[in-house]
């Protein structure tokens, strides 16, 4: 129990109000954890001071290799991993393709310095939700990890556009896929592929979110598609077979 001061101007007891006390502890905003991959230690070391100054950033441990990086999102389960591609004991790719392979859950921010377009087709299929390059400001990485911590996904523009158009011309046959989708879900599609959320799509369809998130999974389940973004390259690889 505290002290108040009521309405008469004195000074009394206040009771203890368990709606009250779970409201205020609500109100503390649950910190996203975060573990970092890099096997540069100057770098590694200011990554974890810099993401530590955000008061909605925990970090829960920073590693130098592939090995060690695996066992840090096993024994700390982190919600976002922030990983450099080109480490020893196992690359950025084979870390990503283990998590994957075992069904580790674990949001991958891809932090890089390669310019090869194939090295960003390829973290998107081993399941990174965001890419950002190593001269890249810091907000675009603080901007990433919010994003895909909320199972958003977190691409630059540019990037996005060269992914997609690798794997939309990699993907002709599996467009028929879109086929199979009422005129709905097709228009739901296809606004996923403009990098609508969807809260956005519900106010463009006059829907509600929930029906929207109905009809994803409806979506999902037809073409086969394991996220938003091989949906976008489904949808994509559609319109430009209607269009040729």
């Amino acid at each position: 129990m505290g002290l108040l001061v009521g309405s008469n101007g004195r000074w009394g007891r206040e009771l203890w109000n368990p709606k009250l006390h779970l409201t205020r502890g609500m109100q503390k905003a649950k910190k996203t954890r975060i573990a970092i991959a890099d096997d540069h230690a100057i770098l590694r070391e200011s990554l974890t001071a810099l993401l530590a100054s955000q008061k909605d950033f925990e970090v829960c441990g920073a590693v130098s290799n592939g090995t060690e990086a695996i066992d840090l999102v096993r024994s700390c389960h982190p919600d976002v991993l922030v990983l450099d591609l080109f480490m020893p004991d196992g690359d950025g790719f084979e870390v990503l393709r283990t998590l994957e392979r075992s069904g580790t859950r674990v949001a991958s921010v891809v932090l890089t310095g390669s310019e090869n377009q194939m090295d960003y087709v390829q973290v998107v299929r081993l399941g990174a939700r965001g890419l950002v390059l190593k001269g890249d400001a810091p907000d675009k990485l603080f901007s990433a990890i919010r994003n895909v911590a909320t199972g958003e996904l977190a691409f630059a523009d540019d990037i996005a556009r060269q992914v997609l158009g690798t794997m939309a011309a990699e993907s002709r046959q599996a467009a028929s896929s879109v086929n199979r989708l009422s005129h709905r879900e097709r228009q739901i599609a296809f606004l996923v592929a403009r990098g609508l959320k969807n809260k956005d799509i519900a106010q463009r369809l006059e829907i509600s979110e929930n029906t929207v998130k109905r009809h994803m999974q409806s979506i999902f389940g037809k073409t086969g598609a394991r996220d938003r973004l091989e949906l976008a390259v489904l949808a994509l690889t559609e319109l430009s077979r209607a269009a040729a």
